[in-house]
């Protein structure tokens, strides 16, 4: 989830992730360390000594982090904080735009210009161990990782951490969060009501739904349009305004491997299902429940539809609701009313919100590093904060004041690893119903607690917390999808196969491209048939084939 990892993501996530940001956790798994089994020299590397550390990063200038006076990214409070508590000095070799910031880390790489450390994907991740470009950690993190660490990113039994090991060499630190992390239907409960529409349980009352607000166009609108989406529907990056969710509800999944019914994996991409609900997309196409340009919209322009009051449905991740204030808040005042449902199903069967492993980023430290040791002092230092703050480590979660003002000081933090396991949907909303803060359990839980009360008691600028942590908000949700396991998580979790680091990317334009075309009503629905062959001959069955080699190598 710190998923950061995603443009826009980022940006929303900003105004709703207090210092710990992942939720909550629950009993720590072994704390084995993948690629050895020696036992640790030491595991207390907080940084007692006097000597100072500096290592080097790249970070991304994010538009809702705001500075103290005569602060910037080379000199504040964050990275002060740093030098002080734990002896490591913070410098940036550059910083970058948010929206540049990942073509920049290309560069960086291909240019043999790496930091000391930074965040990159999972393609990256194994480019830069065979490139011999990236130190191997295993030494390095078995003696200076805390015990605390340890238990901290091995919660899902190691799963995480064996995405980053590669012959058994423990090549990155995994950007671990939540992969419990469920779509959710956000709707206009204010128009329901004013339309006398019932709440949405099935797609055909979804697609009503759309089809009254469109007709009605309650928000008084030049066009009023059925669901918000934007450019990149099928994205990881996208965490709003995607159409992952429309495919779960009618059975498909977005580029998941799943299990084939014959011992081996397939990819979700070119199932049938998949075809449904295209055909799906094409009718919401047809009858112009969906933006014409939406092929043509990033994420924030699409959103302005929301905001407007054009559209009235979107599907998104949990922390939705604070992309949602940018037009339900007015000069202090609730002016449009959403409520959180589940993603409704085209037929009797639920539907299974797709997850991934909770896992898509590493940080990796460079070979030419000087000081290795300075980044796992980084990690313990904020694995403790995350577990057992203190009341001087606000710090590094509101600047030098120590009081939240909505800077997101958060983000200057240059290492964030997330809860591999959380217990949000069970804590909070019984939490904020009976105000009964004796039974919130970790930071993130107190800072939603807390919010949401200041919301109860008249500040409508809070309002985002309460669709997202109260009584009937997306966190709610998460206990009935998780009792039942109404949810997909993808069977594949090994590093990216050779074809699949040559190929993915073609595959995945491909894909596009005629899944947009579909949607739009340019060609038939059957073009998908022919997408599926194409897909195939251009290295998909190569992919299954390496796929399902590591899949019987792991089970």
């Amino acid at each position: 989830m710190l998923k950061s990892k995603k443009a826009l993501a980022i940006v929303s996530l900003a105004l709703t992730l207090a210092l710990t940001g992942c939720g909550s956790k629950t009993t720590p798994e072994s704390s084995s360390t993948p690629g050895t089994s020696k036992e640790p020299v030491q595991t207390t590397d907080t940084g007692s000594s006097n000597e100072v550390l500096e290592v080097s990063t790249v970070s991304p200038s994010d538009p809702y982090l705001k500075f103290d006076e005569g602060e910037s990214f080379d000199k504040n409070s964050v990275y002060d904080a740093y030098e002080k508590d734990i002896g490591v000095k913070i410098t940036n070799k550059w910083v970058a735009d948010i929206t540049q910031f990942k073509e920049k880390v290309k560069i960086t790489i291909a240019s043999d210009d790496l930091p000391d450390f930074l965040l990159v994907n999972a393609t990256q991740l194994k480019e830069l161990t065979e490139a011999d470009m990236i130190m191997d950690l295993t030494e390095l993190y078995n003696e200076h990782a805390t015990e605390e660490t340890k238990k901290f990113l091995t919660m899902d039994g190691g799963m995480q951490m064996k995405t980053a090991t590669f012959d058994g060499k423990m090549m990155g630190i995994p950007s671990s969060y939540n992969p419990f992390q469920y779509q959710t239907l956000f709707v206009r409960t204010d128009w329901l009501k004013e339309l006398n529409l019932p709440e949405p349980k099935t797609m055909d009352d979804f697609m009503k739904i759309a089809e009254t607000f469109k007709a009605k166009n309650p928000g008084g609108t030049k066009e009023a349009f059925g669901i918000a989406v934007s450019k990149n529907p099928f994205s990881n990056e996208t965490g709003v305004t995607g159409l992952k969710a429309f495919l779960n509800g009618y059975h498909a999944y977005e580029n998941i491997w799943m299990e084939d019914g014959n011992g081996g994996l397939m990819n979700s991409d070119i199932q049938p299902e998949t075809k449904q609900a295209l055909a799906a997309l094409q009718e919401w196409f047809k009858k112009g429940l969906i933006d014409p340009e939406f092929a043509v919209k990033d994420v924030e322009k699409a959103a302005e539809l929301i905001y407007d009051g054009s559209i009235g449905m979107v599907f998104g991740a949990s922390w939705t609701p604070a992309q949602l204030a940018q037009g339900a808040v007015k000069d202090g005042k609730v002016v449009q009313e959403w409520g959180a449902f589940p993603i409704p199903s085209a037929d009797n069967n639920p539907t299974l919100n797709q997850i991934g492993i909770g896992v898509d980023e590493y940080y990796v430290i460079s070979k030419k590093a000087k000081h290795p040791e300075g980044v796992i002092r980084l990690l313990n230092h904020w694995v403790q904060m995350t577990l057992n703050p203190t009341e001087d480590q606000k710090v590094y979660e509101y600047g030098k004041d120590r009081v939240e003002k909505g800077a997101n000081y958060w983000l200057l933090n240059p290492l964030r690893v997330g809860r591999q396991i959380d217990n949000n949907g069970e804590i909070l909303p019984k939490a904020i119903e009976n105000k009964d803060e004796s039974i919130l359990e970790t930071t993130d839980q107190k800072g939603r607690y807390a919010r949401a009360m200041q919301y109860l008691n008249g500040d409508a600028s809070m309002w985002w917390e309460i669709l997202i942590s109260g009584p009937k908000g997306a966190f709610s949700l998460a206990p009935e999808i998780q009792k039942n396991k109404q949810y997909l998580q993808n069977k594949f979790y090994g590093a990216p196969t050779p074809t699949m680091a040559d190929r993915q990317e073609i595959l995945t334009k491909k894909r596009d491209e005629v899944f947009f075309k579909i949607i739009m009503n340019q060609v038939s629905v059957d073009e998908f048939d022919k997408f599926v062959e194409e897909w195939k001959k251009l290295g998909g069955d190569e992919i299954t084939k390496e796929v399902n080699e590591w899949y019987k190598s792991v089970k």
